[in-house]
């Protein structure tokens, strides 16, 4: 194992060269080896101000944001508040939702395992008010209910704003402020926020998007509706996202030695909780908050997030005490944490990212005809056609999301195995899976991008 550590100069290094070839305006690395901890610096917050990336900008972490918010009503679930295995109707007996039976059924678990069943992909904007989760929880009703609660796996977006409700009406408080009480103080963090009038005070990236090999372009909107945010709404920067993954590693005890989480919520929070229906992408398993990986035997948690033209990525491996995250805004994101964090995790650990599906060298004749068809969720219709040889996926967009484009765009389909398939998006050299299957009540489901998808027609 090399020698190199995480304030070695290797890494800036690598970070400008990688994050430049992907077009990535501008990026921090974050590395904490036990109590050696570095952050590197990249580029520019905003294109068009031309405003350096430093240490302290924060970046928007998207659906890393979960873990923290699971963390969170982890903390109340040790005050004896809640039980992770009561219907989420016990703490807000106002809920409905799509069914009957869902509003009967859904636990907190099925909300922080993503198997709810809540069609995840809900982004109406309910305002900037304080009661903004209020209002979003009580227009679940008419989202649709993709499957039965439990019957499998699909991202649920709409499941953590749940989540966060309930902190709401456990603490009293609005999520923001609950989060700041029962995370942000106790860890010490001083950078971490989720309003955009708290992130004006510091140094603050801006998404970019591209089309092609284009320049990356400022996006015309910054952020979410405040009503996402236990879904995807903190901002912060490295050194603060990685003392909170130290506290996970450490059993749930802060830099400071003050215990934010015992060591058994800690514990189950990164136990399999619900395999995957496809164990070929960035995970195979789910826990609470954390998915859960093996990287050549060796255990991995982290979770991904994706905002309005900006990504962050988050792993940790509890074996070798390493914690790495990655903070971008906008580019090719997902090549650049491929080679990135692949080399720093070989360099520190030894360990060997899991290497991405990609095409068979010679790919197999399948009849893909009963896969054809028309595929449906909120914010989403997937269009499967045959092609010569596999499939050919319409992806159309339709919820308007402000700074993302909504235009249709047609990828090819290369298949692996009968029901198994690989994809690669415009723009971007990584290969994604797209499985199909079908679920326990007979409902055919296109598996992509981390969601469920049913067969409408």
């Amino acid at each position: 194992m090399s020698v190199l550590t995480p304030d070695s100069q290797r890494w800036p290094d690598r970070l400008a060269e990688l994050a430049e070839s992907c077009a990535v305006p501008g990026a921090v690395l974050g590395i904490s080896v036990g109590a050696a901890t570095s952050v590197h610096a990249y580029g520019v917050t905003n294109v068009e101000t031309g405003q350096p990336v430093t240490d302290d900008t924060l970046f928007q972490v998207g659906s890393i944001t979960k873990v923290w918010t699971a963390t969170a009503l982890m903390r109340l679930v040790e005050d004896g508040k809640l039980d992770l295995d009561q219907p989420v109707v016990t703490y807000l007996p106002e809920l409905e939702l799509a069914t009957p039976e869902a509003t009967a059924s859904v636990t907190i678990r099925h909300l922080l395992t993503h198997t709810s069943g809540i069609d995840g992909d809900f982004f109406d904007d309910f305002g900037r008010g304080d009661d903004c989760l209020e209002r979003y929880s009580a227009a679940l009703g008419k989202v649709p209910q993709l499957f039965p609660a439990g019957a499998t796996w699909s991202y649920c977006n709409s499941g953590f704003v749940l989540a966060g409700r309930l902190i709401e009406r456990l603490t009293g408080q609005v999520w923001d402020a609950a989060m700041r009480e029962l995370l942000y103080a106790p860890l010490g963090v001083q950078r971490t926020v989720t309003l955009p009038e708290e992130a004006i005070l510091h140094s603050a990236a801006v998404g970019h998007v591209h089309v092609g090999n284009e320049p990356p372009v400022r996006t015309s909107s910054w952020m979410l509706p405040r009503g996402m945010g236990p879904a995807g709404l903190i901002s912060s920067t490295a050194a603060d996202i990685l003392a909170f993954a130290r506290m996970h590693l450490a059993g749930g005890v802060a830099a400071d030695g003050t215990r934010i989480l015992s060591g058994a919520s800690v514990s189950s929070m990164q136990t399999e909780d619900v395999p995957l229906p496809d164990p070929h992408g960035v995970a195979q398993s789910w826990g609470l908050g954390w998915f859960r990986a093996s990287w050549g035997g060796t255990p991995v948690i982290g979770h991904d997030g994706s905002t309005i033209g900006q990504a962050a990525f988050l792993r940790l491996l509890p074996e070798h005490d390493l914690a790495v995250t990655l903070l971008t805004n906008g580019g090719q994101t997902r090549d650049l944490y491929e080679s990135l964090l692949r080399e720093v995790v070989r360099t520190l650990t030894g360990a060997e990212m899991t290497v991405p599906l990609d095409p068979p060298a010679n790919s197999p004749r399948v009849d893909g005809s009963g896969h054809v068809g028309r595929y449906e969720r909120t914010g989403v219709r997937v269009d499967v056609l045959e092609a010569e040889r596999g499939l050919r996926l319409r992806i159309t967009g339709t919820h308007d999301v402000p700074g993302l484009d909504p235009e249709p765009i047609e990828v090819g389909a290369v298949p692996v195995r009968d029901g198994l398939y690989v994809m690669r998006m415009p723009g971007v050299e990584t290969w994604t899976t797209v499985t199909f299957l079908t679920l326990p009540d007979g409902t055919p489901c296109l598996h992509g991008g981390s969601r469920a998808t049913p067969k409408v027609g």
